[in-house]
């Protein structure tokens, strides 16, 4: 009978949890406004070979500069501005902030 009611309170419990996170959305996550300020996120990101749109959807206010782009030399040190490095399908799988 006591593993019964012990059983019975872990479910209550998982049900409790799961209803509270019933407002959670698995939909495509939120674009980060502004410049890249937390860069292991940013990192991370890139691990998952995005696309150029889909780069420029998740993080548009940071200007992307693909291999064919021309770009002008000035110095940013807001990381508002990120050379890719692409893979032969296209895929961003690299790069760095000038």
């Amino acid at each position: 009978m006591h593993h019964l009611l012990l059983v019975s309170a872990a479910l209550a419990a998982v049900l409790s949890l799961s209803a509270c996170g019933s407002n959670v959305s698995l939909a495509e996550p939120q674009p980060v406004r502004g410049y890249v300020s937390n860069v292991g996120t940013f990192q991370n990101f890139i691990a998952t070979q995005p696309t150029p749109s889909a780069f420029r959807r998740m993080y548009p206010d940071v200007q992307l500069v693909l291999p064919q782009d021309i770009a002008t030399m000035e110095m940013r040190n807001n990381n508002s501005r990120y050379f890719a490095q692409l893979d032969n399908q296209g895929r961003i799988v690299g790069g760095s902030f000038r």
